[in-house]
């Protein structure tokens, strides 16, 4: 019985992966196989990569929201809590001149409430801290928001603390029942009441009360948080880009 001879490797496909290397020898696979190895882009790939350079939130679009009611059932609680600890005639102001905008207005007056409570805690003792520090837990959703800088129209008139402590306990009972999935994103530039002159002083509100014009807490926080915006972006974009390409690649 005659000894069949052995096929080439070069000849038969089965056995081309079995076949030692030579040194120096470049290994090329046929055509048809580099075809349907060669990877592929999904269309659905490069439209989630268009959606990624056209989203508003990875380009700094602010957005002002509350997927849930920040607003605490015995907020009242500790305002009155607050009120029987401070003295009554502290000044502070209020604003004088906001636009009273159905949306907006009563935002805005949180906003500068929680500044106060920030400036108030740096000057009390330690039981007014805990006691201030409630209080703000209370109102501090609003820092979620990108607040534009206090507008040069607005004006302060000086008040007592009892007087922002109420005001400031009217806003939250009005935006309790509809604040929830409200998008304040309209909201987040301050505006005053139209026709007011930056150079105007305004009369007092209340008898007794003087202008002023000093802010409560200064706006760079808000501007920080602005000019960080597209910063972020820019870091977070090459890394998704990169995670698409690993999800899109074909396996």
């Amino acid at each position: 019985m005659g000894v069949r001879p052995v096929a080439s490797c070069g000849t038969r496909r089965g056995f081309g992966l079995l076949h030692p290397m030579r040194p120096g020898h470049r290994h090329e696979e046929p055509r048809g196989a580099m075809t349907a190895l060669a990877p592929g882009w999904r269309p659905t790939c490069t439209l989630l990569l268009l959606l990624l350079l056209l989203s508003p939130s990875l380009l700094g679009t602010p957005n002002c929201s509350f997927p849930y009611n920040p607003i605490s059932s015995n907020f009242r609680d500790k305002f009155n809590e607050l009120s029987d600890y401070l003295l009554q005639d502290y000044p502070v102001t209020l604003a004088a001149n906001l636009q009273e905008e159905q949306l907006c207005g009563k935002l805005w007056h949180l906003v500068l409430a929680q500044r106060w409570m920030e400036r108030l805690k740096t000057v009390a003792g330690l039981k007014m801290q805990k006691l201030l520090e409630m209080v703000n837990t209370e109102i501090h959703f609003v820092t979620v928001c990108a607040f534009q800088p206090l507008p040069s129209c607005l004006r302060f008139v000086q008040t007592n603390i009892s007087h922002l402590l109420q005001d400031t306990v009217a806003q939250l009972e009005a935006m309790k029942p509809w604040i929830t999935h409200r998008n304040f994103s309209q909201c987040l530039e301050l505006r005053c009441q139209p026709g007011t002159d930056p150079s105007t002083a305004l009369p007092p509100r209340s008898p007794g009360a003087r202008e002023a014009t000093e802010l409560p807490t200064p706006a760079s926080q808000s501007l920080l948080l602005l000019l960080l915006l597209p910063l972020a972006a820019l870091l977070l974009l090459p890394t998704v880009w990169y995670l698409l390409r690993l999800r899109c690649r074909p396996r």
